[in-house]
């Protein structure tokens, strides 16, 4: 719960014509919260003070529900903050009339009474009227803000007792009222005060409807349609505005695409109407979260399993109109997190086609349009120029909308983040801060950002931050949808015989029917295809192949030269058409871009599909396809982009398995034995060109459908794949002369980025081939298999960049594992858990009988400056510099480091007292091994250690520890507040001592020195 205004700064904001109760108000502002600082004392008392404020809210609450007129959307939103302020504090006042009849009354606590109680009273009076108070939030419940409003109510009845309590009064009072007064003004004032709060609440949320959404609306409503709520929403607050100049209405011009179809693009296939995005986007339900730096459970907003748990939010457009009007939408962004196809950029559409008729300006920027290194201003003002085609700067814009709140919608922040990589890992930090340099300097702004909630652990949250994930459709949503396509295609299915899709056919393929981009695929599949009804499961990957080959099938058959052809033939054919089209989303996603000039793709596509295969040519025939005006494309010329992301992903994971095929198809035409099929005989130049130029990981979707089609494959040709993209990647960093496709270059590369990223994509197709975890030992055979993946590994971090290391991190899980005395790593399995005993894997072969402790000599202070890398500065932040580490390797158990040793103890953990006091010893052993210089520090970290777990440990044990301190030359010193513990502990604990192993004479000068 944020608290924004106090009872000071509302009347700031609503005006005050009560002299006496500003001029207190002003007083009470101007302390600073560490004391009164000799500021003049408040003249009105506490009487006079409860009836100004009483009276004051009477008068001012009710002219701003009555003030409807004249004021812009954010000054409306600050005076119903201020006036929410100013109930919260005259309700308090309110109860403390009369009828409360505390032991002690206002009057007797006057400061005019008490002359030497004046610093104190003006103290009081800030504490009560300067102090932050709670707001209410569109992600919160009532219940929540009123809970908030008491412990308020509760700060004010303390601050009073205290005051009290510094008074001759509170010397008068019984012994028995001074026990029972906090209880007292528990049951009397407070209870009070929020009786009257909650009158007050419903009679501004009654009067101003904006205000009642506020708190997080309790009912789910039906599946709505379109955002219309939000458009009735929006039309009670104040009428469209009009006369605004020009350039806004170009603005909301661009805005209104609510009569443009769901997917946006070239014609739908034979004669499928697409229903319009005002009819046929549903609005999605959602979770939400308030991030917060305290929270017991540390927010982990990529992680489904941490969304789980999180809030549920019943009504999404009730939610939307409250954030806009509230303060908050000011001071921080809305984060709107989604899986592939949940509908984050056609939300922000419809959202800004929503606001454009309203109070609001919507500007929306796609962020794969703008530079990723360029100021959140200056994105703004590129996505200004390519949404309107002409140069508009942001403050001009907001200047002429004459006080309609900018909302700006920043579309697609993971694509930023991986085309800027490390660089924006601020990124939300940065939007927070333009909308506070906005705000001071009179334009305030609200931002709406959206990401795939996966890359959402790429960026830093500030904390307080309001993040919503798009929920999966549930029954009634996917209903609803079919309802709405059925109308729209029911003259086409009707003439085709066919019946519309039902829900229980949709949901019978649930991964699909509950993802909205899936879902409309989905019907198109039913509706031009085989149909889904009565069919076997179906995977995203199938779904997209089986309706971009549904389009291509039909394109080819209309072809004259086509026909009779072979099924073989036709099927050849239309790969061809599948293999332009993944041409052409190679070549946009080689460049990091969602879109690319007509020119470039042409020339790319010469270079790998032959003469003739033009961009225009390779996508005029797929509706999901479409061109771009010059602004997109950044180079003047006009360009080509997908509908949906998803489509280039899938086009381009297709590719590479198609590669992958071809491979096994000519090697298996030549007849050739692996055996004798070097790396350099066999044909992989379709593959290198493929793969060669960005790892497929660095946009996981790619991966993801690579998988689902590797799996589809028959199982022979699955193990051939494996063998040969083995024999591959065995010899894939040394050079080959001769090469095919070498035209092709869609991005100018270094040899080793291009290198790094063929042998990183062998890796990841050859272990979304294998039916079980790929051993490196088996993937590089030879005799030394790890320093030949450690030398691969070194150079995809290198080379590959932030995105696509981090891809490759998440696509391809690694765990070092040691059987029978022999290490290797899992690749395609359970990922290294954190906790996991590395230093065990490294140096835990050959273990002795006894604990040992050896030196470990690091290079990590002398790295730094060649490596670059912040996780190398880090840990050397944590180590001694100029000292190796020592390392205790146990005969039974983990190794471990010395500080890892110290760090268990001081934070109490292992729990068990028999792991403890072996963990105690261990330490004792690694600070005190031959060959480390003494350090009386570490000794007297484990000494105040045991002192502190007393009896958590066995008495004997800390006798040991104790006389393994002695030996290890611990200062007396140090010991004698465990060992005089130890001794006032147990009667015979002196002999106890003594049996551990400390002489007696030692032991009486620890005790008596």
């Amino acid at each position: 719960m944020t608290d924004i205004l106090s009872y000071a700064g509302a009347l700031d904001i609503l005006g005050c014509e009560r002299p006496r109760l500003a001029k207190a108000v002003e007083r009470a502002a101007a302390v600073p919260p560490t004391g009164w600082g000799g500021a003049a004392v408040p003249a009105a008392g506490l009487v006079e003070l409860r009836g100004e404020i009483v009276r004051y809210t009477e008068d001012t609450v009710r002219g701003v529900a009555a003030r409807r007129g004249g004021d812009t959307r954010f000054v409306r939103t600050r005076r119903l903050a201020a006036a929410h302020a100013v109930i919260v504090v005259s309700a308090y006042f309110e109860a403390l009339g009369e009828e409360a009849r505390p032991p002690v009354t206002l009057e007797r606590l006057d400061h005019t009474r008490h002359p030497e109680a004046a610093e104190r009273y003006a103290a009081l009076v800030r504490s009560l009227l300067a102090t932050g108070l709670p707001t209410p939030e569109p992600h919160r419940p009532y219940e929540e803000t009123r809970r908030a409003v008491r412990l308020v109510h509760r700060r004010m009845s303390e601050a009073l007792l205290s005051y009290a309590r510094g008074l001759p009064v509170w010397g008068e009072l019984p012994a028995g009222d001074r026990a029972r007064l906090p209880a007292l003004f528990a049951d009397g004032p407070e209870a009070h005060a929020l009786r009257v709060y909650d009158e007050d609440y419903r009679l501004l949320a009654l009067d101003r409807p904006e205000f009642g959404r506020w708190s997080l609306a309790a009912e789910q409503p039906p599946p709505g349609a379109g955002l219309s709520r939000v458009a009735r929403l929006l039309a009670e607050l104040a009428p469209p505005r009009t006369g605004d100049r020009p350039v806004i209405h170009l603005v909301r011009l661009a805005a209104g695409a609510l009569d443009q179809p769901l997917m946006a693009g070239r014609e739908p296939p034979d004669d499928v109407t697409l229903p319009l995005l005002g009819e046929g986007y549903i609005t999605p339900r959602c979770r939400v979260a308030e991030l917060a730096a305290t929270a017991a459970e540390p927010p982990r907003p990529a992680a489904r399993s941490w969304w789980a748990g999180q809030r549920a939010l019943p009504d999404t457009e009730a939610f939307l109109v409250g954030h806009l009007t509230s303060l908050g939408a000011t001071q921080a962004p809305l984060v709107v997190l989604g899986e592939p196809g949940a509908g984050k950029s056609t939300l922000v559409e419809v959202l800004a086609a929503r606001l454009a008729g309203s109070e609001f300006l919507p500007i929306r920027v796609r962020l794969h349009d703008v530079v990723a290194e360029s100021t959140v201003l200056s994105q703004i003002d590129q996505g200004l120029r390519t949404s309107l085609g002409e140069d508009v700067r942001f403050e001009e814009l907001v200047e002429a909308g004459q006080g309609a709140l900018p909302v700006v919608l920043l579309d697609g922040f993971d694509e930023l983040v991986q085309a800027a990589g490390e660089g924006r890992h601020d990124y939300l930090e940065q939007i927070q801060e333009f909308q506070a340099r906005q705000y001071r300097v009179g334009r305030p702004v609200a931002v709406v950002v959206t990401g795939r909630t996966v890359v959402a652990d790429r960026v830093r949250f500030p904390d307080g931050l309001v993040v919503l994930q798009l929920r999966p459709f549930e029954e009634d949503q996917v209903r609803r949808w079919l309802d709405i396509w059925d109308q729209a295609n029911r003259a086409v299915l009707a003439r085709r015989d066919r019946a519309p899709l039902s829900a229980g056919d949709a949901l019978a393929h649930p991964e699909l029917a509950t993802q909205p981009l899936l879902l409309l695929l989905l019907a198109l599949h039913d509706a031009t295809g085989d149909g889904v009804r009565g069919a076997g499961p179906i995977g995203r990957a199938q779904l997209y192949e089986a309706l971009i080959r549904g389009f291509a099938r039909r394109e080819v058959a209309r072809d004259a030269s086509a026909v009779g052809l072979p099924p073989p033939r036709l099927r050849a054919l239309v790969d061809r058409e599948l293999v332009r089209l993944g041409a052409v989303a190679l070549s946009m996603f080689a460049r990091g871009r969602p879109v690319a000039a007509a020119a470039a793709l042409d020339a790319d596509l010469a270079a790998l599909c032959g003469p003739g295969s033009g961009a225009d040519r390779a996508t005029r025939r797929f509706f999901f396809a479409r061109r771009t005006s010059a602004h997109r494309t950044g180079n003047g010329t006009d360009g080509y982009e997908f509908a949906h992301a998803t489509f280039g992903e899938f086009l381009v994971g297709w590719l590479a398995v198609f590669a992958v095929r071809e491979l096994v198809r000519r090697h298996d035409l030549t007849g050739g034995e692996l055996a004798a099929a070097p790396a350099q005989d066999l044909d992989d130049d379709l593959l290198y060109a493929v793969t060669s130029f960005s790892c497929l990981a660095e946009r996981g979707p790619i991966v993801g459908f690579a998988v689902e089609l590797l799996a589809g494959l028959p199982a022979r040709e699955r193990e051939r794949a494996v063998e040969l993209l083995g024999v591959l990647l065995r010899e894939s960093l040394y050079e080959r002369r001769r090469r095919s496709f070498t035209a092709f270059e869609p991005v100018r590369r270094p040899v080793t980025r291009r290198l790094a990223a063929y042998s990183a994509n062998l890796t990841l197709l050859i272990v979304a081939a294998s039916a079980a975890p790929v051993r490196v030992s088996e993937l590089f055979g030879g005799p030394d298999p790890l320093a030949r993946w450690t030398s691969h590994a070194h150079l995809w971090r290198s080379q590959l960049g932030d995105g696509g290391w981090s891809g490759l991190l998440a696509a391809m899980p690694a765990l070092r594992v040691s059987e029978h005395g022999e290490r290797d790593i899992l690749l395609g399995g359970p990922a290294e858990p954190p906790g996991g005993d590395g230093l065990g894997w490294w140096f835990g072969h050959g273990l002795g009988r006894r604990a040992t402790v050896l030196r470990h000599r690091i290079r990590v202070f002398a790295e730094r400056a060649y490596l670059l890398n912040p996780d190398t500065d880090l840990l050397a932040d944590l180590l001694d510099e100029g000292a190796d580490p020592p390392l205790l390797l146990r005969p039974r158990g983990r190794v471990a480091s010395l500080p890892r040793l110290l760090r268990d103890l001081l934070t109490g953990e292992p729990l068990n007292p028999d792991d403890r006091l072996a963990r105690y010893l261990d330490a004792i052993t690694a600070a005190t091994a031959p060959g480390l210089p003494p350090d009386a520090r570490l000794l007297a970290l484990i000494a105040h250690a045991v002192t502190i777990d007393g009896a958590r440990l066995p008495f004997a044990g800390r006798g040991r520890i104790v006389s393994e301190l002695l030996h290890a030359g611990a200062d007396h010193a140090l010991l004698r507040p465990l060992v005089e513990a130890m001794i006032a502990e147990r009667f015979e604990s002196w002999e106890s001592l003594v049996e551990a192993g400390i002489p007696e004479d030692v032991l009486r000068k620890i005790h008596s020195p």
